[in-house]
């Protein structure tokens, strides 16, 4: 059987070995240059590889197509293999053929990371069999091929949603639903939340549907859904018979009669959004049925991770704090509401179809310059033209470090740096970890 890869990075490379493995003739094509490090894994197993463009017939002639998550569902080559009946699939959804694992996907436009790494430290130190994949670590393929586990945790993006069908989830988590990527989604919030909802779709039948009764939009399509899941909602400003919520300054979460229960101020993560992320990650530990004490220990011990909110170092009485990892306006919202200094604002990138009109109150509160980032100028017009009635110093930067010395000379002791881009990093960066150790580089030369 002919299986075509389009896309050679971490997720199409690990399909690829997979495919491999289970005597798939595969072929993998990418239309920009492949990693050298994924060059070596194709190599190494013997497939078939091309870069720098796309052999049509090769392609046309497969008999099922793995896409690249960042391919759209529009892209001319996707729409030629639909005209001619074959299967276009994401890695997930066929490492899901292949693998025994029980599976808890993870998804929502803000948290998900977080959440993720959460789970996965909270059943690490139960000592469970568990890998993490999706849009954070090794390919959930690779994995597969590799070591399977028992069990996966999988953070899952709007664009591989979009490509899983028969994917069946043990336990599906929704943390939110706010405008992003509507630039992939022609603009409507809509097939952006159809995309997001599909994870409902996936969890088997008496399978855990664990969702934010907060978020207007998941709760509103969550309850218009027929499904036969067990669904498990979380709340910061309800009571809740079943679920998590807050009573008296205590994080509670009540499932099969027993009650869990944690002081907030024991959380590791502190705000607002991260009492969401640490219910979205009890909720399933407890599902596990994971013992209380290794939970509370877990949530009151983890470190976030890298380029979220991630604390640099602190430079003549300025802090620098490293949101990279911030893509859109709500995850920059969570952001500043945590900051209790007054803000210099790195902001900036690919604009996805921002409004940022949702940061003005926050902004307006917390924020006192901003430095934009992005290397077009119509992005950068637009930040301008949202906050410069407000905020009196808003400058452009040529660069991430002329970003970091303009942000150092309008801080003083006592202030916060905050690179928290709400965009996307595609302009001046390869992804947002690189935009997040540039910042953290040229922070630390300064």
């Amino acid at each position: 059987m002919k299986l075509v890869v389009l896309g050679a990075g971490e997720s199409g490379t690990g399909a690829a070995v997979l495919a491999k493995k289970e005597g798939f003739q595969v072929f993998v094509s990418d239309l920009g240059k492949v990693k050298e490090d994924n060059k070596n894994v194709l190599l190494n197993h013997e497939i078939d590889w091309e870069e720098e463009g796309h052999t049509e017939a090769l392609i046309l002639d497969a008999d099922e197509v793995i896409k690249s998550p960042g391919i759209p569902e529009d892209a001319e080559i996707i729409l030629k293999l639909k005209d001619r009946g074959v299967n276009v699939i994401s890695e997930i959804e066929f490492a899901g053929r292949y693998s025994k694992a029980k599976m808890i996907g993870v998804t929502g436009s803000n948290g998900k990371t977080t959440t993720v790494h959460l789970l996965f430290f909270i059943m690490t130190n139960a000592g469970m069999d568990v890998g993490l994949a999706g849009n954070v670590g090794k390919s959930l393929a690779l994995q597969v091929a590799e070591n399977d586990r028992e069990y996966f945790v999988v953070e899952l993006s709007s664009f591989q949603l979009d490509g899983m069908e028969k994917f069946e989830l043990d336990i599906g988590v929704l943390l939110n639903i706010t405008p992003d990527h509507l630039d992939r989604y022609q603009g409507e919030l809509k097939k952006y939340a159809e995309a997001k909802m599909k994870i409902l779709q996936l969890v088997k039948d008496n399978g855990h549907f664990v969702y934010c009764l907060d978020d207007e939009i998941v709760a509103n399509e969550t309850e218009k859904r027929e499904t036969n899941a067990k669904l498990i909602p979380f709340s910061i400003q309800k009571k809740l018979n079943k679920g998590a919520y807050i009573d008296n300054e205590n994080l509670l979460i009540q499932f099969n009669q027993n009650q869990f229960i944690m002081l907030l101020q024991e959380l590791a993560l502190q705000g607002k959004h991260n009492i969401y992320n640490s219910m979205a990650s009890g909720i399933p530990a407890r599902i596990l049925e994971i013992r209380k004490e290794i939970i509370r220990q877990s949530l009151s011990d983890f470190q976030n991770i890298e380029h979220r909110l991630e604390y640099v170092v602190k430079v003549h009485g300025i802090e620098f704090i490293n949101d990279s990892k911030a893509t859109n306006v709500n995850s920059t919202w969570y952001a500043l509401e945590t900051m209790v200094k007054p803000v210099v604002w790195i902001v900036g990138g690919v604009d996805k179809g921002n409004d940022y009109n949702v940061l003005k109150e926050m902004v307006n509160k917390k924020v006192k310059a901003i430095i934009c980032i992005s290397e077009d100028k119509k992005s950068n017009n637009k930040i301008k033209r949202a906050f410069s009635d407000d905020i009196e110093m808003v400058v452009v930067a040529e660069s991430m470090e002329d970003a970091v010395k303009k942000a150092y000379h309008f801080g003083q002791k006592g202030d916060t740096v905050l690179l928290s881009p709400s965009c996307a990093s595609f302009d001046r960066f390869k992804n947002y970890e690189e935009r997040g150790w540039r910042f953290k580089r040229a922070v630390r030369e300064l």
